[in-house]
């Protein structure tokens, strides 16, 4: 038997809370706060600056990376007997880099009510600074803090075409940025933001060379939070003579169809734009 919401009728608010400013934090989501039974924080010290702000003084329950799996039973037992529960992180969205993504998942298959109260984001803060391509992105979180796991990332990353989202931390920013430089090239396109929401907010570079300069004459500007946004890589274009130059070769050493599987397998385009532009070659040639 599936166990169902009559099994849980309590719920569940993911509530977004700021970044930086306390008047970024939405009157609903003050509302929810304010009337939870209990609430599930990172760390209750950070987050009593912001309930001292709204006037509360919740009951809280401990919810972060080391402790999440083993709190899911009460939860649900806190559920079960009916309680509202809200989830804050630290700062931002909960589940985007920080804990809750277990607890989620575990609460939707087990049928709880579960709503959002979307707020403040620094990725997406970010990237509308940027001045980079905004129809398409990817958050990519933090990168490996060890420079190795950390390059060969990178790597993986070079070909992206979309603008990508990075949080790091202050302490390996300059590394991270020298890795960056090295493999996809100090000219790339980008913006660091930092501190967002807080009085010293900036937006710093337009390439990551930029950046890593600025960090490094102005040692004081490498602290605080920062989320990088950088430029994807240029949209490749296979036109015909592309595709000609890549086939001609293959068609002099290999049969027709397996120079097309090649030429497929390193290009990357549609298998009928190059098997009609095999024959058009092969039909030229044999036409000279």
């Amino acid at each position: 038997m599936s166990i169902g919401r009559e099994n849980y009728p309590g719920r569940l608010a993911i509530v977004g809370t700021p970044i930086g400013n306390l008047e970024d934090l939405s009157p609903r989501a003050r509302r929810v706060l304010s009337e939870a039974d209990r609430i599930l924080v990172e760390d209750r010290r950070h987050a009593q600056r912001l309930f001292q702000s709204i006037g509360i003084q919740p009951r809280t329950e401990p919810l972060h990376e080391h402790n999440e799996r083993s709190q899911i039973p009460r939860i649900l037992g806190y559920l079960q007997a009916g309680e509202r529960l809200a989830l804050i992180s630290d700062a931002g969205m909960p589940l985007i880099s920080d804990p809750g993504y277990p607890l989620v998942r575990e609460l939707r298959r087990a049928g709880v009510a579960i709503t959002v109260v979307p707020g403040p984001s620094a990725a997406l803060a970010a990237l509308a600074l940027a001045g980079l391509p905004t129809d398409r992105f990817c958050f990519e979180g933090f990168l490996p803090a060890k420079s190795a796991a950390r390059q060969q990332r990178l790597r993986e990353l070079e070909a992206e075409t979309r603008s990508m989202i990075f949080y790091e931390a202050p302490h390996r920013i300059l590394a991270t940025l020298e890795d960056m430089i090295a493999l996809l090239s100090g000219a790339r396109g980008a913006i660091l933001a930092r501190e967002i929401t807080k009085l010293h907010e900036e937006a710093i570079g337009e390439s990551l060379a930029a950046i890593h300069a600025s960090l490094t004459a102005s040692p004081e500007r490498q602290r605080g939070e920062m989320c990088l946004v950088l430029a994807g890589a240029p949209e490749r274009e296979s036109g015909e003579a592309d595709l000609d130059r890549l086939l001609r070769p293959l068609l002099q050493e290999l049969p027709l169809a397996q120079a097309v599987r090649l030429a497929e397998a390193q290009s990357g385009a549609p298998h009928r734009r190059l098997y009609q532009r095999a024959l058009a070659l092969t039909s030229a040639a044999e036409s000279d």
